[in-house]
């Protein structure tokens, strides 16, 4: 099992790093450039027309991969499918931003409406077809099991739609999205060598795929993952904790996701009621990018925090 996992990061790794090479032209050449916001830090105003939609590398890679390595794996395609499904919904955001112009996109309305179908669908096999208990365990209670019942699925569809937005909310600086994930996925990767978790081949294949973006995403960023690849990987990240039974592990190792989510939601509703922000800016790798931190030790910092809370959340289980 642990040779297949070490294969599934390499092979994974190498088809990433070759498509890479293969698709940056590509995107360049079809102008699919970044649009970068006037209200956002003066210094993101470099990056303007930097290739987007970049997520469809690692992506392809990952589908690939999965191909290769899952053979009659279901947990395998029940998470591509997942991860798929919500980069589809990035795709189409990216897509009408970029190629047709539309600044806004899609709107907020349609967006949670996509989420709440591909959440709900990717619930609802998971439960009638592949018989997914509703119980989930609690951290650092030795592994007691808690039946959620008729409460699971509302719940795991906040989860789904709260850790994917929150995915997509960290995508705001060169690599950070990608590093942090990559530390998530082998948190998964671990658990499954260790305590023999389901998911793990496809965290391995998943982890290979953005170390191989990763060449191109660290800073100075040659190309973005666009919303394609941050919800996408929200998708991945919500998906496997479900299907592992560690949502609440969540607040462990997702913890930076956590963290950029609710320095949007005070920052907005601090400003609603006082007219005055608490940070420079949010999310919050903005305020300390402003503070005078630079993007690549904010990136650093982090995926160090990312990777201790995963150490942790392993001594959770």
């Amino acid at each position: 099992m642990i040779k297949q996992l070490i294969l599934a990061i390499i092979v994974s790794f190498c088809i990433s790093v070759v498509l890479g090479k293969r698709m940056l032209p590509l995107l360049t050449k079809l102008k699919f450039g970044q649009f970068v916001r006037d209200d956002g830090p003066k210094s993101h105003l470099t990056k303007q027309g930097t290739p987007t939609m970049g997520g469809l590398i690692f992506i392809i890679a990952i589908i690939l991969s999965s191909l290769v390595f899952g053979g009659s794996d279901d947990t395998v395609f029940s998470l591509l499918a997942v991860t798929l499904g919500f980069g589809s919904i990035g795709f189409i955001d990216d897509y009408l931003k970029v190629v047709k112009k539309q600044s806004e996109g899609l709107k907020a309305l349609q967006k949670i409406l996509l989420q709440v179908f591909v959440a709900g669908g990717f619930l609802s096999y998971m439960i009638l077809f592949k018989e997914l208990g509703t119980e989930i365990i609690i951290p650092f209670t030795k592994g007691y099991m808690l039946d959620l019942s008729i409460a699971y699925i509302p719940v795991m569809l906040i989860v789904l739609l709260g850790t994917v937005n929150g995915v997509n909310l960290t995508d705001g600086l060169d690599g950070l999205a990608t590093s942090v994930t990559s530390a998530v996925a082998m948190f998964f990767v671990i658990i499954s060598a260790v305590y023999a978790f389901t998911g793990g081949l496809f965290a391995a294949i998943v982890l290979g795929s953005l170390l191989g973006f990763l060449l191109i995403n660290t800073y100075p960023a040659k190309v973005f993952m666009g919303d394609t690849g941050s919800l996408a990987l929200g998708g991945f990240v919500a998906g496997i904790a479900i299907i592992s039974g560690l949502p609440l592990f969540i607040l462990l190792f997702g913890i930076i996701y956590l963290i950029e989510t609710l320095s949007v939601i005070i920052q907005v509703g601090y400003y609603k009621k006082t007219k005055k922000r608490i940070f420079k800016m949010a999310p919050i790798h903005h305020h300390f990018e402003l503070t005078g931190i630079s993007e690549t030790r904010i990136v650093v910092y982090f995926t160090a925090i990312t990777i201790i809370m995963s150490l942790m959340a392993v001594l959770a289980i």
